[in-house]
C-alpha cells in the first residue's frame, strides 16, 4: 500500500508484533448512533474476511463486550455516552493490548489524534472515509500498521512544522529501524531483542531520534512516522499484500 497514492498514511503500529493474519477478522463496533452503526455493520458483513461479533451503543457496554469477546479489531467512536472512546481505548490497551482499537470519529482535532495514539489506538479515521478506506484500515491495523486519515495528517502538518512534508530528519539506517519499532509501541527491551542490540544502545538511538525529529515523546515520534507514511519494509510489504 503506497501512502503517496492512498488517502491515509501508515506507519508501524503500537501494540504487539504483527503475526499471521487470521482467516477471518473478528470486529466489534462501538457507535452510539444506530443508523451509523447499522451501516458500518452492513458494510463489514459484505466482506467475507470480516465477522462482526459485537456492537455497543455506549462506552461501558463497549468495554464490557470487547473485553469479553476479545476481537481482532474494535472500531470505536470518540464520543460515547457513559465513557468516551479514549477512556475505552486506554482501558482496553491496559487489559487486552492484543485488541487493535481503530478510532472512527467525526472530529479531526489533532489533540484527539495525539491522545488516541497515546492511549493505545492503532489509528484514527474520520466518518467521511470511504468504505474501501475503512476496510483497508482494518486490515492494515491487524497487519501492524498505524492508519491516519489524510485530512488528519494535513491538520497535524498545518499545526506543527515538525510534521511538515519533506522532512527527512537525517536518520541513520539503524535509527530508521529503531523508529519503526518505537512507533509500534515496543519498549526498549523488546527493541533491543528485535534488533539484536544492547539496551543502552537502543536508549541512545531513541534519544537521538527524538532530537532529530524535534519531538518530545514516543507518541509524537509515532505521529511523525504516520504522517510521513513511514514504516519498515517488511511490515509495509505485509500491508501491500492484503
Amino acid at each position: 500500500m503506497d501512502a503517496s497514492r492512498d488517502s491515509f498514511g501508515s506507519a508501524a503500529a503500537p501494540a504487539r508484533d504483527a503475526g499471521p493474519l487470521p482467516a477471518r477478522l473478528r470486529v466489534c463496533l462501538a457507535e452510539d448512533h444506530t443508523i451509523v452503526r447499522a451501516g458500518m455493520r452492513a458494510l463489514l458483513e459484505c466482506d467475507p474476511g470480516l465477522e462482526v461479533v459485537g456492537e455497543a451503543a455506549s462506552g461501558p457496554e463497549a468495554l464490557e463486550q470487547i473485553m469479553r469477546l476479545k476481537p481482532d479489531v474494535a472500531l470505536v467512536d470518540i464520543r460515547l455516552p457513559g465513557m468516551n472512546g479514549l477512556a475505552v481505548t486506554a482501558a482496553l490497551h491496559t487489559a487486552h493490548p492484543q485488541v487493535r482499537v481503530l478510532i472512527v470519529s467525526a472530529f479531526d482535532d489533532p489533540d484527539y489524534v495525539q491522545e488516541a495514539l497515546r492511549v493505545g489506538a492503532v489509528g484514527y479515521l474520520l466518518k467521511t472515509a470511504s468504505p474501501s478506506e475503512l476496510l483497508r484500515a482494518i486490515q492494515s491495523a491487524v497487519a501492524g500498521t498505524v492508519v491516519l486519515d489524510a485530512s488528519v495528517s494535513e491538520q497535524l502538518v498545518s499545526r506543527s512544522p515538525r510534521f511538515g512534508p519533506g522532512i527527512e530528519a537525517g536518520l541513520t539506517d539503524r535509527e530508521h529501524e529503531v523508529l519503526a519499532s518505537l512507533a509500534r509501541g515496543l519498549p526498549n527491551k523488546q527493541i533491543a531483542v528485535r534488533l539484536n542490540l544492547g539496551l543502552r544502545t537502543v536508549e541512545g538511538h531513541v534519544t537521538k531520534i527524538l532530537t532529530k525529529l524535534g519531538v518530545s515523546s514516543r507518541t509524537e515520534a509515532a505521529l511523525w512516522a504516520a504522517v510521513h507514511g513511514f514504516g519498515d519494509s517488511e511490515e509495509r510489504q505485509r500491508a501491500d499484500e492484503l
